[in-house]
């Protein structure tokens, strides 16, 4: 009797959980584009002056509430002592983020270098990947054409899954 009351708990108020990490160089936008969506997301959300963000040391973690599921959203930091926690984090994963700079030509080697490291885990493979151009808003940014021939060939390490390229501003949201 106890398990088909727990079952139908479960069942009423129970909502699936997806965790998605977001993940790219430090000072690439990842903390201000999950504080835009949270804002946009959350109704009770007080978010902070976005110019104000500063670099993530550890991670950011922000819940939003969907349509009946819950996403759990891992802003990891960028730093390149942190990117070795990265793959602390993949088993339990449902969702990339990648985040680029597309005003920082300089680190864009780097920053593909990582986004090879973190595509080529088995752990992530399958795992749906959205790698987003950001920074659009700013004169002179790379375009999206641009990064893409820059991580080309990155393209056969992404494998069988689902992935899209963005442009977007995480500062205007």
């Amino acid at each position: 009797m106890y398990t088909l009351l727990s079952g139908f708990w479960k069942y009423v108020f129970q909502k699936d959980e997806y965790c998605v990490l977001i993940l790219g160089l430090d000072n690439a936008g990842k903390t201000t584009f999950l504080e835009q969506t949270k804002m946009k997301f959350c109704k009770t959300f007080k978010s902070t002056n976005l110019s104000k963000v500063t670099t993530t040391v550890g991670l950011n973690i922000g819940t939003i509430d969907v349509s009946g599921v819950r996403l759990m959203f891992w802003d990891l930091g960028g730093q390149e002592e942190l990117q070795s926690l990265w793959d602390k984090y993949y088993a339990e994963c449902h969702g990339l983020i990648y985040v680029v700079d597309s005003v920082d030509e300089e680190r864009l080697p780097e920053s593909r270098q990582a986004f090879d490291k973190m595509v080529s885990s088995e752990t992530l493979e399958g795992v749906p990947l959205l790698l987003l151009v950001n920074k659009q808003d700013v004169e002179g940014c790379l375009s999206v054409p641009e990064i893409k021939t820059s991580f080309g060939e990155s393209a056969s390490k992404i494998g069988k899954r689902d992935c899209l390229l963005q442009p977007c501003s995480a500062l205007t949201g």
